[in-house]
């Protein structure tokens, strides 16, 4: 049994509601539920900068920045050189997206860090939880079946084609790691540099390998 919300701290995020009744059903709902929360926005800190797609006032936005529908900027958030939104986004406050690096149809919570050259996809990034540089989310199979998670013993399908990771809070992602399809990370977990991570990894953490996890103390 996985325990989604145990991953994240709900106050950091207004995707409150979308989360409470969060499943592995739920992730292809993320675009249409963006679009709907935009539409909700106190428009004296949000502008509709083009049909849905909603930047805060504080947030900012490079030039050579992409930005698709739906999608939504929160506070204090920077999106540096090229960073390119596919749409289906919610970038909460305090966020960092960086150079090159791509989102689609997922959300990050506040304080969440993609600096540098990182893909995340179909994914939901927690409370000021870090992904190294090169560290992507990797949504899809390459038999393209559906996506499962490996717990323990379990074996859990999806029902997805297309599934990343749910990486928990305060999560660090060591720089050029590979996410593979249907990965969860507990709370404040760190993961080597390098790593090929799937299935679920506890939290409180280190993961040095598949057979190499340790405890923090």
């Amino acid at each position: 049994m996985i325990e989604i919300l145990k991953l994240f701290d709900l106050s950091h995020t207004r995707a409150q509601e979308f989360m409470r009744f969060f499943t592995f059903a739920s992730v292809p709902r993320i675009g249409m539920f963006v679009a709907a929360l935009g539409r909700s926005l106190n428009h004296d800190e949000f502008k509709e900068v083009c049909p849905n797609v909603w930047i805060h006032k504080d947030a900012s936005i490079a030039k050579s920045a992409k930005l698709l529908a739906p999608c939504i900027i929160d506070a204090g958030s920077e999106l540096r050189h090229c960073a390119f939104i596919r749409g289906g986004v919610l970038v909460g406050k305090n966020c960092v997206v960086g150079n090159s690096v791509e989102l689609k149809n997922s959300i990050l919570f506040d304080g969440a860090q993609v600096p540098h050259f990182n893909y995340v996809g179909d994914s939901i990034l927690g409370y000021k939880a870090h992904l190294g540089a090169g560290a992507i989310t990797s949504n899809i199979k390459s038999d393209k079946s559906n996506v499962t998670i490996q717990n323990g013993t379990e074996k859990i399908d999806t029902g997805l084609r297309k599934f990343g990771a749910l990486v928990g809070d305060n999560v660090e992602v060591g720089c050029n790691s590979v996410l593979n399809p249907g990965t969860i990370i507990g709370k404040n977990t760190s993961i080597y540099p390098l790593s090929s991570v799937r299935g679920v990894i506890p939290e409180n953490c280190i993961y040095k390998g598949k057979n190499d996890i340790i405890e923090k103390c």
